[in-house]
């Protein structure tokens, strides 16, 4: 039955294919509007959620977030081992502040922790699980942490 309910949402979150206007929410925004989802994610990101593809649109965002900070820190790794590495509190590649006082090196700690928490916990299972299925508002969640950890890096200078 919930196999069935699923299928059936899919085709019903995609009916605005099929029909000259786009439903849009009660304020008239789009949820990545009406969330704030970073505007710096990739297009695909925006594609896949309005098709209802949420589990790909949330791998596809930290996807990029891997690759961005791969490439500010010069590094080939990827994943957990890179946000170790590249945010490693005694000596960070890229750090998020000046780490002068005991509170900002807690801080590049604890976004150490959940940069790498990110890529284990939202984007491998993603990447490795065959049929995972978010709903829309799983993915909202996911991209607007996946948002909060971009500004991060940008408030940092890196983006």
């Amino acid at each position: 039955m919930n196999s069935l309910l699923s299928k059936f949402e899919r085709i019903v979150r995609r009916s605005y294919e099929f029909t000259e206007e786009r439903p849009t929410p009660s304020g008239g925004l789009h949820p990545f509007e009406e969330r704030n989802i970073d505007s710096k994610l990739p297009d695909i990101v925006r594609k896949l959620f309005d098709d209802g593809h949420y589990s790909q649109a949330t791998f596809e965002a930290f996807k990029f977030i891997d690759k961005e900070i791969q490439r500010h820190a010069n590094s080939s790794e990827s994943g957990y081992k890179l946000m170790m590495k590249v945010f490693g509190v005694n000596s960070p590649i890229l750090t998020l502040n000046n780490q002068k006082t005991q509170s900002e090196k807690d801080e590049q700690h604890g976004f150490q922790f959940l940069f790498a928490g990110a890529v284990l916990a939202i984007r491998n299972p993603r990447g490795h699980e065959c049929g995972m299925v978010d709903s829309p508002d799983m993915c909202l969640d996911h991209l607007s942490f996946a948002s909060m950890l971009l500004r991060r890096l940008e408030e940092s200078g890196y983006i």
